[in-house]
């Protein structure tokens, strides 16, 4: 008897099998092609018997006779004369339309549908009140008119209550009136929405203008191959009554055509400008001394820097050999064979639009020549009081400082230099004098001169820049513009780590704020998640409108910006739960890294069955590190320290800021995990040195002035681009009044419990969930307890999939909390949990 129970014990997850299958076909994509193509058929029916209706009179005793035959007359009797009247054809466009939505086709189909409402009603009315007034002064619905079948019963009913109530002329400027309230709230949506078409005709004028410009290249580049060639075939005309030494002419020739010509890009070509001609020919003798020395002025339009090693390439290169031979074995695809598309859930999201932000006034503001040759009698005067001669200076203008590089003369030492730094300032009369001595790679000192108008980089020239555009990183960040006017972009994932410090004032929240707006415009809400944290209360705050797009949260917590201490202990366990979950799941992929990962999973080679998932990056900042070290100490410092040594090949990255750059809280632990810094204005050369290994930040001038380190590579000084408050508001609010991610699909961290977390263990039936007993059967059968595996199979959000794992629990169905494993399900045999079930 209990060998029969537990056989139907085990058919039941077989029946539940079939039917969660039915509902998968339900909510398909074929489905619903399969529903929007009938609609279309149906909508395609009705269109031609109404027509046949009308094309034969409108004969109301006769409705069989009609072109789709007795059901399609009785389909436009009861639309026309019973009910719309020629309104009908309205009803079959919103038909038309739906199908066309649920065959996958993006639609405009709300505004349609209450246009084309607003439309049937009024031109039944107007018909309703020609026919039963003017025409035959009677209300006879089921009349053989073909006048009255067009306004149908709505139309007879609407203006036959108004007809007792308001004159015709009073009823005809009610219609028109109507119709302009109409237009005027048409006209108001074209307004809301003309931004973002005059987005999408920019991008298409674009594309159009590049498009010419490349057939442009190739018809230039084909007339001037043919020229060659013509001139060729007439050199080789001649060379046959030449002599042998013109054909050996004749043959270094044709090596020079073969040869490639080389011919630098006009962008990327400093322009050169001797100004030893602009100087005062009245000098004195001590100013004819400065004739010997070479002063040139590099004018540089700078294209890009992007941190891209050539390692990159080389990796790059073995990940595609790696993916060509994965991709010989597709066939162990899970499912359909169509690529996983992580962009589905948000398939209308719109990606923001530079025109939000602002182009500053001073974004143009160029430095003078005579502002150039005066630093640099400055300069030489001053090395030649104390006996210093130099041969060439070179001045290379930046947005915020310039640099001067000089050639000291022979037998010069470089620390006889080094020492001049505040001698020089002072002669400058500038703040922020930094001496570079000798400049990595070069034969030259360089020293940094603020200008007179400092420049504002602004954030939208960094990202409709070439080098942000066009770089092919996993997370790139436009930081600014260095003294050579590039645009310096690096790729989070490969620093990996960012560590940011600066004084109060002086640009490290503006600086964050540029991470995040470059994060924003290149990524994809299923490509990236934030985890944000602001002790401050007021740095992030505008970020929580894009809770539901971008930002991960807590289980059970409201706000997703965190502020709370304790809450920042929390997530930061909850992140190393995150990564050993991710850890795990690359290693049953076989990869080791989560961009493989990720191609498996798009490529339908992991079964989402076995818990596999799209992994979006996460990126962690916090703001004011010091004061959560002083507030938290130990229990903030060790997790973010395993984060940092582990959580690279996962796709996790921190992005730590402080304004108190000192050694109890930058510590050695962090510091050797954070090979990549940034750092702005600081007080004293100890802060700079222990951000930065070396000094150089104490000299800055602020206002977005920084110099940033990354992995491998020296130093760099550059203006930090701006993006204001207003600018990031509108941002937000852009992303935020799109349609994100529903409460079931958004993006939760695992539950963390600390050892002083107590959860109850006492089961209630009163406060039983309704899917308590289907989750108990799932878990049972699959002999796997987890959150995700309840959010999946039964279609729950997190927090109730949530609750429901620990009422199993409380019913010592499964074990207690595990952290990254699944708990452990104490009940082997369906007969023993029916059983438990019964008495519960």
């Amino acid at each position: 008897m209990s060998k029969k129970k537990a056989k139907k014990g085990q058919s039941k997850p077989t029946g539940k099998s079939n039917a969660a299958k039915f509902k998968e076909f339900i909510r398909s994509k074929s489905f619903a092609r399969l529903c929007g193509a009938l609609l279309i058929l149906f909508a395609i029916f009705l269109f031609i018997a109404i027509l046949s209706f009308y094309a034969k009179g409108a004969h109301i005793e006769n409705p069989g006779d009609n072109w789709m035959g007795v059901v399609g007359g009785w389909f436009a009797l009861q639309l026309t004369a019973k009910s719309f009247g020629i309104g009908a054809f309205g009803l079959l466009l919103i038909l038309f339309l739906l199908g066309i939505r649920l065959w996958g086709r993006k639609t405009r189909l709300a505004t349609i549908v209450w246009v084309t409402l607003f439309w049937m009603v009024w031109v039944a009315t107007l018909f309703g009140y020609i026919a039963g007034h003017w025409v035959n002064n009677n209300w006879d619905p089921d009349s053989t008119s073909s006048l009255e079948s067009y306004a149908g019963n709505m139309g007879y009913s609407i203006s036959g209550g108004l007809y007792n109530l308001i004159s015709w002329f009073t009823f005809i400027i009610l219609l028109f009136s109507a119709t302009a309230v109409l237009i005027f709230v048409h006209k108001v949506r074209i307004h809301i929405n003309k931004e973002k078409w005059q987005q999408r005709f920019a991008e298409w004028a674009k594309r159009r203008e590049q498009l010419r410009a490349e057939r442009a290249e190739k018809a230039r580049l084909k007339a001037e191959q043919q020229a060659q060639l013509a001139d060729l075939s007439d050199k080789s005309d001649s060379s046959d009554k030449s002599d042998s030494p013109k054909k050996d002419s004749f043959e270094d020739f044709l090596e020079q055509v073969n040869q490639p010509e080389e011919k630098p890009e006009p962008e990327t070509v400093p322009e050169v400008v001797d100004l030893t001609e602009t100087l005062n020919p009245q000098e004195t003798p001590a100013q004819h001394e400065d004739d010997d020395i070479d002063f040139k002025i590099n004018m540089t339009e700078g294209e890009g820097l992007s941190d891209q090693s050539d390692t990159s390439d080389e990796s790059d290169i073995s990940d595609e050999a790696d993916n060509t031979e994965d991709d010989s074995d597709y066939s162990r695809h899970f499912g359909v064979n169509d690529l996983y598309d992580p962009h589905l859930d948000l398939g209308d999201f719109i990606m923001p639009s530079t025109d939000i932000l602002e182009d500053w006034e001073t974004a143009n503001v160029k430095v003078t020549k005579e502002e150039l040759i005066a630093n640099k009698d400055r300069i030489v005067q001053t090395l030649r009081d104390y006996g210093i001669e130099i041969t060439e200076i070179t001045a290379t203008p930046g947005p915020t400082v310039t640099l001067y590089k000089i050639k000291p003369a022979p037998g010069v030492r470089i620390s006889k230099i080094k020492n001049l730094e505040d001698d020089i300032a002072l002669s400058l009369a500038a703040l922020g004098i930094r001496i570079i001595a000798p400049i990595p790679g070069e034969s030259n000192i360089g020293i940094e001169v603020p200008n007179a108008k400092p420049q504002i980089v602004a954030m939208k020239t960094m990202l409709e820049s070439d080098a942000f555009k066009n770089a092919k990183m996993e997370l790139p960040i436009a930081f600014g513009k260095t003294i050579s006017n590039d645009v310096l972009v690096a790729d989070l994932a490969k620093m990996p780590h960012l560590l940011m410090a600066g004084a109060t004032g002086t640009g490290k929240s503006v600086g964050l704020n540029a991470v995040l707006a470059s994060l924003l415009y290149k990524k994809h809400p299923s490509e990236l998640k934030l985890v944000l944290v602001d002790p401050k209360k007021v740095e992030f705050s505008l970020y929580s409108a894009i809770e539901r797009h971008y930002l991960a949260k807590m289980p059970d917590e409201e706000e997703a910006v965190i502020t709370d201490t304790k809450k920042v202990v929390r997530t930061l366990n909850s992140l190393c739960i995150e990564m050993d979950t991710r850890y795990d799941l690359l290693k049953q992929a076989g990869v080791r890294k989560i961009t493989e990962y990720n191609d498996k999973f798009i490529h339908r080679r992991l079964n989402p069955e076995h818990g596999h998932r799209y992994l979006p990056y996460i990126v962690v900042i916090i703001d004011e590190f010091g004061d959560l070290i002083m507030t938290a100490g130990k229990e903030v410092e060790l997790p973010i320290a395993r984060i940092a040594q582990l959580a690279r090949a996962v796709g996790i990255h921190l992005i730590i800021a402080t304004q108190r750059p000192t050694t109890n809280i930058i510590t050695g632990t962090i510091k050797a995990n954070f090979p990549a810094r940034a750092a702005f204005r600081v007080t004293s050369g100890i802060d700079s040195k222990t951000i930065l290994d070396t000094g150089g930040a104490q000299q800055l001038i602020g206002r977005g002035d920084m110099l940033i380190s990354l992995a491998g590579k020296d130093m760099i000084r550059l203006q930090c681009a701006l993006i204001d408050t207003p600018e990031i508001e509108k941002l937000t609010h852009f992303i935020g009044d799109q349609r994100g991610y529903s409460e079931s699909n958004i993006f939760m961290l695992p539950e963390y419990l600390d050892e002083n977390d107590e959860p109850t263990k006492d089961f209630d039936p009163k406060q039983k969930d309704e899917f308590f007993n289907d989750a108990a059967r799932l878990v049972v059968a699959s002999q796997f307890g987890s959150t995700s595996l309840l959010q999946r199979k039964l279609q729950l959000g997190y927090n109730r999939a949530g609750r429901i794992i620990d009422q199993l629990e409380a019913a010592g169905i499964v074990g207690p909390y595990k952290g990254s494993k699944a708990r452990d399900v104490l009940i082997k045999d369906e007969v023993e949990l029916e059983e438990i079930l019964r008495n519960l």
